[in-house]
């Protein structure tokens, strides 16, 4: 069993939602036979990874980083999409945080990290910002742990704003 775990952006543009679908599956498709992905289910690269660990007949682990994230932190435009992949995990892990905040994801990440044979990226290279617990601090913990990091950021693929 192969299991790997993945971080990215959330901003992902429109278009590049299709680039970075086709760029997962090509990463995910060689461990397909036994394959666990553990997300965290986040807008944007989170779901989409989960998405393709689904249609690649994957088992699906979500780590959840708070109790209150699903009722504070969850949007509108989500809530459908990680109500459905949360339903569709073999296994959800809901972290002791009674709120979401910077302490909360950081420890998803390391949770993440812990379970993980690999990362998975949906990164476009930028440094680390200086709060911390982003796409570019997990590579670089992952990288540290000596895990093995595919980074994923095909052509055409932008963030808004």
């Amino acid at each position: 069993m192969t299991t790997i775990a993945v971080t990215g952006h959330m901003d992902l543009t429109e278009d590049s939602v299709p680039l970075v679908l086709d760029a997962l599956r090509e990463t995910l498709k060689p461990y397909a036979a036994d394959l666990t992905g553990v997300t965290c289910i986040a807008k944007g690269a989170d779901s989409l990874f989960a998405e393709v660990v689904l249609e690649l007949g994957g088992r699906l682990t979500a780590v959840i980083p708070s109790r209150d994230y699903r009722r504070n932190k969850v949007k509108t435009d989500h809530a459908d999409t990680f109500d459905r992949l949360s339903e569709a995990a073999g296994e959800v892990l809901v972290l002791e945080h009674e709120t979401a905040n910077r302490s909360a994801y950081e420890d998803a990440n390391r949770t993440l990290l812990q379970r993980a044979d690999r990362l998975v990226a949906v990164w476009d290279g930028t440094p680390p910002s200086a709060k911390g617990g982003g796409t570019a601090d997990t590579v670089l913990e992952a990288r540290d742990a000596g895990l093995p990091v595919d980074v994923i950021w095909p052509d055409g693929a932008a963030r808004r704003g």
